[in-house]
């Protein structure tokens, strides 16, 4: 295995991290940005209120989005699998 390939491979598994990740950060954005404007319309400035419904949302996200994550996953230690077996 050549450096080119260890960085196509770490070059590969940084981009797999962000789409996998991405969702549920999106949605953890989404879901503060709503409650950060909520919050400076009622004048309630509680910051254990944004935890529970950011954490649930995440949550939520994540269980849909499983099989894609699976897939994604799936996919990249596939390719990483066969660059071992032919050896770079």
């Amino acid at each position: 295995m050549t450096g080119a390939d260890a960085l196509d491979i770490a070059t590969d598994g940084i981009w797999t991290l962000i789409i996998i990740s991405s969702p549920m950060m999106i949605v953890g954005l989404l879901v503060g940005v709503v409650i950060a404007l909520f919050q400076a319309l009622t004048q309630i400035q509680e910051q254990t209120l944004v935890f529970v419904p950011k954490i649930l949302a995440i949550f939520i996200t994540m269980l849909l989005t499983l099989p894609f994550l699976g897939a994604t996953m799936g996919g990249y230690m596939t390719r990483v699998v066969d660059m071992i077996i032919v050896g770079g």
